[in-house]
């Protein structure tokens, strides 16, 4: 399969988007976790991964219904726009 470089632009033209998807192609993690490791707030992590999510890059892991512990991971499409992004070196 190509390369979706529109996804890859999307990400990569926001920090955010990009702090938060390489964070969680280490392991998942919640909003605040994501936060701490990265140094950001949790409103710009918060946002980010509503964006990545809309894309299908990550994805919430526990009930849509719950409000505190959401746990977030990478998905396949996720993790392949990361790799692309790291091979090329496009990662700020």
């Amino acid at each position: 399969m190509s390369p979706d470089w529109d996804v890859v632009g999307y990400v990569i033209s926001s920090d955010y988007r990009t702090d938060v998807l390489h964070r969680l192609d280490d392991g998942p993690a919640t909003p605040t976790q994501i936060a701490d490791d990265v140094d950001i707030s949790v409103t710009h992590v918060s946002r980010a991964l509503r964006s990545l999510r809309e894309r299908g890059l990550v994805e919430l892991l526990v009930p849509e219904e719950r409000r505190k512990g959401r746990v977030y991971g990478i998905t396949s499409l996720g993790r392949e726009t990361w790799e692309l992004i790291e091979s090329k070196d496009l990662a700020e």
